[in-house]
């Protein structure tokens, strides 16, 4: 007999099951997947770490290998709008009835075993995949690597993506750190992909030992501008004229690059120029410089540690504009909210300070006392996300552009307001 009928319901008791909402290890979740039997898929998989640039990534692999004729599944974290994003087969969302079935069927197989949020929403996506007919998965990691619920797949590509300051109470104090943790997903004698060369040596040190082939730029795989295109060259193929993604931002070009690293490295799915172009260009991600038109431009991007947010700041230069710039901010209180708002601070004119739900969650009067003093720009504070977007339109002008970032849990109930 199902525990609850309805979706809400479930999310709401999977938050107070376990007694810490993080907690990294594998026994648990393993235990719980070998009794549903979903250790391993069946199909190829890729795996995404970093601290950033993973969201992009699985959205071009995702389109790129659908654009080549393959039925692919996707798990992401967190969502944006609603929960079944994390979920997509074939470029769709699962709907809430699968989601409540997988959810009876867990909490049916673990037992007394306690799981937490995440590891439910890792189990729910495994059994998705396995029920529905897919050629390929794409696993994005959820904190880390080494302990994350995604790792207990064994993938066939590991794609690590970037390594930064982020999650220090769960991944260390030092970059050193931080990369150990994150090469976690890679697997002996199987190939793993850099999206850059600037890595910790802790990174080096775990493909060394596990025999990896390992492939970084500019050493493997390099690209380089073109007009109006792009060119790509790695280790036995090349592409020359490529379509740009439809991602914003100049970086998505390393991120591309790095995807199609990925791609030839696991060698068993033909890729051809027609598909990759197909790919690049329909690729779609929210909340990744995501812009919205209209006499005042509206700019969303989940941007929520230093490093994300110089990215940001990189992109609003490059994206010319006549006006002043309107900062929403919200950000929990476990970031670097002073190192975020200082990458950006030059390029805003005036900081309105969103406060945020939950126990991480920051008081735009928080926000806004602990950033001030360290800012020229000048600061308001609004209760929530919704009141904060209301007093950016109120203010925004013509020619003038409202940036809304610090959090997942910013940019979503912003998408939220701004489509009503």
């Amino acid at each position: 007999m199902r525990r609850f009928d309805n979706l809400a319901d479930w999310l709401a008791w999977q938050e107070t099951l376990h007694p810490r909402a993080i907690d990294l290890g594998l026994d648990r979740v393993r235990r719980v997947a070998r009794t549903l039997g979903v250790e391993s898929l069946g199909v190829p998989v890729f795996t995404v770490g970093g601290t950033n640039g993973k969201g992009s990534a699985v959205a071009l692999l995702d389109s790129i290998l659908a654009a080549s004729g393959l039925r692919v599944a996707t798990f992401t974290s967190p969502h944006l709008v609603r929960y079944n994003e994390r979920i997509r087969l074939q470029g769709r969302a699962v709907s809430d009835e699968s989601l409540v079935d997988a959810f009876a069927r867990i909490d049916a197989a673990r037992g007394d075993t306690s799981l937490t949020f995440f590891e439910f929403n890792t189990l729910a996506a495994l059994l998705a995949f396995r029920d529905a007919p897919i050629d390929v998965a794409v696993l994005e990691v959820g904190l880390g690597g080494r302990l994350d619920a995604v790792n207990l797949i064994d993938p066939d590509v590991a794609l690590l993506m970037s390594i930064d300051f982020d999650h220090m109470d769960w991944l260390g104090n030092s970059l050193e750190d931080i990369g150990r943790e994150k090469a976690g997903i890679f697997r002996a004698g199987r190939p793993a992909v850099l999206g850059t060369s600037t890595m910790p040596e802790s990174v080096f040190a775990a493909a060394r030992q596990l025999g990896v082939d390992l492939r970084m730029p500019p050493r493997d795989f390099s690209c380089s501008a073109s007009n109006p295109g792009w060119n790509w060259q790695g280790r036995s193929l090349a592409f020359e004229n490529l379509p740009r993604p439809a991602l914003s931002g100049n970086h998505q070009l390393g991120n591309a690059a790095a995807v199609l690293a990925a791609l030839e490295a696991f060698g068993s799915i033909t890729i051809t120029r027609d598909g990759v172009s197909r790919g690049l260009q329909r690729a779609t991600l929210s909340g990744r410089f995501e812009i919205v038109p209209g006499d005042a431009e509206w700019i969303f991007d989940v941007a929520h540690n230093p490093a994300a947010a110089a990215t940001l700041a990189a992109a609003l230069i490059a994206r010319p504009h006549r006006g002043r710039t309107i900062a929403v901010v919200g950000i929990l209180s476990d970031k670097d909210a002073v190192g975020i708002v200082s990458a950006l601070d030059p390029h805003i004119d005036h900081w309105i300070a969103a406060g945020l739900p939950g126990p991480r969650g920051l008081t735009g009067a928080q926000l806004a006392q602990l950033c001030s003093p360290r800012t020229r720009a000048p600061w308001e504070a609004a209760t929530d996300v919704a009141q904060a977007c209301e007093l950016a339109r109120k203010q925004a002008r013509p020619g003038d552009r409202v940036v809304a970032f610090g959090s997942f849990h910013t940019v979503g109930p912003a998408l939220e307001w701004r489509a009503r």
